[in-house]
């Protein structure tokens, strides 16, 4: 099996929300008062390393806060690490954030078809895809329609059905199946099977640990930014669970 992901000691520092909020005014007053103190950054992965091969299935599971869809965002390519290497081989169709980058004045068409270009197909090519695209994402009467005026459920509709539209050689989804109402679930899971029982490599951040369990060949437990435990799906679910079940142990005799 070829390698298609890898991450060596991947590293990534993010400012803190405080320290976004600082305004000139204050940082000059506090200088000039002899109070200036660097921005708070906070470590959010911590020396990841991390191989993915072809056509593996591998779930990514953890506490809100741990790391994971910001793990997603640096394989995807969406957010560069502040250290480390990161190698990706073929096409990654990211399911993170749908539909982030439309354009919100183009029309919906004229959106499927720099998203596919952003994606690294071609413009003849999404041409092509636009009728199948609209039609998953029940969009027709919207085709011409400024993307502004979608709500936002038809936004996610719209960048599932763009992202899938393609067999991409990985797919990167966060938590992606809660969109839209029980009819698109029940077509967005169709879709899902197919890409699964394919070769695709398929990297999952879900709560969902059961789907995880019955979905994945291997997981990955992550606790604030890294890698606690990678191995057999049951072991890494059963690590993090433990560890959960520590911590509320822990929080009931300091109360």
């Amino acid at each position: 099996m070829t390698e298609l992901i890898r991450l060596d000691q991947v590293s990534l520092w993010r400012r803190t929300q405080e320290e976004f909020s600082y305004d000139l005014k204050k940082t000059v007053l506090s200088f000039l008062e002899g109070k200036y103190r660097q921005p708070s950054r906070k470590l959010i992965l911590d020396q990841i390393n991390l191989t993915v091969k072809t056509g593996e299935k591998v779930g990514i599971i953890g506490a809100n806060g741990s790391g994971k869809s910001t793990l997603l965002k640096v394989i995807a390519g969406i957010l560069q690490p502040s250290s480390g290497q990161v190698r990706v081989k073929g096409e990654i169709a990211p399911l993170i954030e749908l539909g982030a980058g439309f354009d919100g004045e183009l029309s919906v068409t004229d959106n499927i078809i720099l998203y596919g270009v952003m994606l690294g197909f071609s413009r003849q090519e999404m041409k092509e895809r636009v009728a199948s695209i609209l039609d998953f994402a029940d969009l027709e009467e919207y085709a011409f329609a400024p993307v502004k005026a979608l709500s936002s459920g038809m936004g996610a509709r719209l960048g599932f059905a763009i992202a899938t539209d393609v067999e991409p050689d990985i797919l990167i989804l966060d938590e992606v199946l809660s969109v839209g109402d029980e009819s698109f679930k029940n077509k967005c899971q169709k879709r899902m099977d197919k890409l699964w029982g394919h070769n695709t490599t398929i990297l999952v951040v879900s709560h969902g640990l059961e789907y995880i369990r019955q979905s994945c060949d291997r997981a990955i437990w992550l606790n604030r930014g890294k890698i606690r435990f990678a191995g057999s799906t049951d072991e890494a679910i059963h690590h993090y669970l433990t560890a959960v079940q520590q911590d509320l142990d822990v929080g009931l005799h300091t109360h």
